[in-house]
């Protein structure tokens, strides 16, 4: 449960706030009087439920006890007895993790009295609003709940009863929560690890047991056995292709000898509402419900509109997610224009098991705002650990993760844009949205920021249509961050004037960038040079990447700066030849990443190649007879320090610790050590890589 829980955004967490009444504060004597309980939906439809229960202790209750909360003996008679006070909140609980104002006394209590019924206590994961505001607001005078309230403009709802301050607790959360993220704290993880870096641990905390330990890679779970088939292969490897179609006036007998014929369970329709599509079971209902004359009537009459679609491109899982949503089994399949170009049906999906994880993709495209898009995005990090398990290549494992990275781009974008036109402030230009860098060339891992520009079609530099785009860029950013992307630290967001634009001002950037490079131009064309559009008008995005990769083409001795400005890597070696690390990690990015994936831009920029990956960029020069055997090195070597880095963000991510892409050597088997270490002796050739195709 807590590895399961552990990477899930703060913002959309499925937890139980808690707080409990009882006869003292001496743990060794203290009996429940009462439970209340609230759940928090974020992120989900639904109310929040709760639960308010009291309790006869079974023993006197202490006249101090009554003072504080208004308990007394006559109030709790005929009450719930403990048994089934703790067996009702247990249900209620359902595996969900607590969330409590000073909770573990609380959970001490509930512990003593399971031990006493001869149970076993609950061991749930469990959060501290204490701690949290002490991490957020550590020069507060005290952090009782009605200071917090004060400090955070709430009215404490029934304070001393158990609900009430259940209700209060919940409040001070979700104001806790834009605080915590600009603490860097984002994930149920970075909480739990922060919490336990807050002094000693309290006595009343001590005395409640440990919460389980994250679960780590080698243990199975339900995502880790899910089938790689789904993000291994895209939509074109199973698609009916061409797609079987025929035009609205041909009469529905046609469409069912066309099926027949083809062995297809359906058939796409144009008519002059565009293509829709006439399935197996559409010919079945419409002969129930007439007669077999009705195979005479025209299969525009039949057709069903629209014609759902996904890009041939996409990875089968999205596919699947798509009609488990949409509760269709064919889907229409689009190129990158828009076109039809196949067909795709349940029945070419068969041999795939869909799990919840497939429909990751659809979840996110469909998020009807942040905090949905949040309990979207939290799977990620589970997703690509099951992969791994699954041995997966790391390359693909990294498609997947800028797909939903794009993804969430392209749904903010969208909710972004809505939220203004709400406003009455309607878009006054075509744009188009891109992601950059890794994002672009489809290489994230899972330590992302945000990078992230926009391309409009007319306007100046803080102009009308500027400022626009300006407050549409900065909706994006904060979404992207709510739901657990942080802004860049660099500033390469839309939201900034240098990521933002008309066709004719980049045009103007990338020239001077061609032209006369500065360092931070140099750097700002490192992420640019591997953009890709994911929202709006993708031709004015196409045109601006495309003229600047065309430009960059034919300006050598821009390409030759780029490459020398270049960092060297420090040497990962020390100096009886073991690996050199700090703190016991070594930076896998600046070490190998880096110089290997600098290398395969600037020398596809050299030969006019445009493929974005560095793995496709390095394959297309070996295609044109260039690099030999250094190429398949380096290809190897870049596959090998990508699963480390990734094997090591999902350890750190269980572990509450910020991801990078910094890998502890230990900590691997000696296996992937070896490997890890012949890749790094291969880093090197790049330089000669570089001066044999470049100089």
């Amino acid at each position: 449960m807590a590895a399961k829980f552990g990477p899930t955004p703060l913002l959309c967490a499925d937890a139980v706030v808690l707080d409990i009444e009882t006869t003292g504060l001496d743990l060794r004597s203290a009996r429940l009087l009462q439970i209340g309980a609230v759940t928090l939906v974020e992120g989900r439809n639904g109310k929040p439920e709760e639960l308010a229960i009291l309790v006869d202790p079974g023993v006197p209750i202490p006249g101090a006890a009554t003072a504080i909360h208004g308990i007394a003996d006559h109030d709790v008679r005929g009450a719930a007895d403990p048994a089934r006070a703790l067996a009702e909140f247990t249900r209620f609980l359902g595996g969900r993790p607590v969330i409590g104002h000073s909770v573990g006394f609380d959970l001490a209590v509930l512990a003593a009295e399971a031990r006493r019924l001869g149970k076993p206590p609950l061991a749930c994961e469990f959060l501290d609003t204490r701690r949290l505001a002490e991490i957020v607001a550590p020069s507060l005078p005290d952090f009782t709940l009605e200071t917090l309230c004060a400090w955070l403009e709430l009215v404490p709802e029934g304070r001393h009863t158990a609900i009430g301050d259940a209700r209060t607790t919940a409040s001070i959360f979700r104001k806790l929560l834009p605080r915590l993220r600009r603490c860097g704290i984002r994930s149920w993880a970075e909480a739990v690890a922060a919490s336990r870096n807050i002094g000693q641990p309290a006595l009343l905390d001590a005395a409640w047991a440990e919460p389980p330990q994250p679960r780590g890679l080698e243990e199975e779970t339900a995502l880790a056995r899910i089938d790689a088939y789904p993000y291994r292969h895209r939509v074109r490897e199973v698609m009916t292709s061409p797609p079987v179609s025929l035009s609205g006036d041909r009469p529905l007998s046609e469409a069912v000898r066309l099926m027949s014929e083809r062995r297809v369970s359906s058939v796409l329709v144009l008519g002059p509402g565009g293509f829709g599509i006439v399935t197996e079971r559409d010919v079945l209902r419409v002969v129930a419900a007439n007669s077999a004359d009705t195979l005479d009537t025209p299969v525009e009459s039949v057709a069903s509109r629209p014609l759902q679609t996904v890009s041939v491109e996409s990875f089968i899982y999205r596919a699947i997610g798509r009609m488990a949503r949409l509760k269709v089994r064919h889907l229409g399949v689009v190129d990158a224009g828009g076109e039809l170009v196949g067909a795709l049906s349940a029945r070419d999906l068969l041999r795939l098991r869909a799990s919840e994880a497939v429909q990751l993709g659809d979840a996110i495209e469909t998020a009807e705002d942040a905090r949905a898009l949040a309990a979207a995005w939290a799977p990620l990090p589970l997703v690509a650990e099951g992969l791994l398990a699954e041995d997966i290549d790391a390359v693909n494992i990294a498609a997947v993760i800028s797909g939903e990275l794009a993804g969430a781009t392209r749904r903010a974008a969208e909710l972004a844009e809505a939220s203004l036109r709400a406003e009455g402030e309607a878009r006054p230009e075509p744009y188009a949205v891109l992601v950059l860098g890794s994002a672009g060339r489809g290489e994230s891992l899972l330590a992302l920021d945000q990078d992230n520009a926009i391309v409009f079609r007319s306007g100046e530099p803080d102009g009308p249509q500027d400022r626009y785009f300006a407050r549409l860029g900065a909706r994006i950013a904060d979404t992207l961050d709510a739901i657990g992307i942080p802004y860049c630290k660099g500033g390469v967001m839309a939201r900034e004037p240098a990521w933002r634009g008309s066709l004719e001002t980049w045009r103007a950037r990338v020239a001077k960038w061609l032209s006369r490079s500065s360092p931070e131009d140099l750097l700002s064309v490192d992420i640019f040079f591997d953009g890709e559009a994911v929202y709006g008008d993708m031709p004015l995005a196409d045109a601006v990447l495309g003229e600047a990769h065309s430009e960059a083409s034919r300006a050598p001795h821009f390409v030759k700066l780029l490459a020398s400005a270049s960092p060297n890597p420090p040497s990962p070696f020390g100096l009886f030849g073991g690996l050199s690390t700090a703190g016991g990690r070594i930076d896998l990015k600046r070490a190998a990443l880096l110089p290997i994936v600098t290398t395969a831009r600037v020398l596809a920029m050299r030969h006019g190649i445009a493929a974005r990956s560095t793995q496709e960029r390095l394959r297309r020069l070996a295609e044109l007879g260039k690099g030999g055997a250094d190429l398949e090195a380096i290809m190897s070597a870049h596959r090998v320090v990508v699963t480390a880095i990734l094997r090591q963000q999902v350890r750190d991510i269980h572990a509450g610790v910020a991801p990078s892409s910094r890998v502890e050597i230990a900590s691997l088997p000696r296996r992937d050590r070896e490997q890890l270490r012949a890749a790094l002796k291969v880093v090197p050739r790049v330089d000669d890589l570089v001066r044999n195709l470049l100089f």
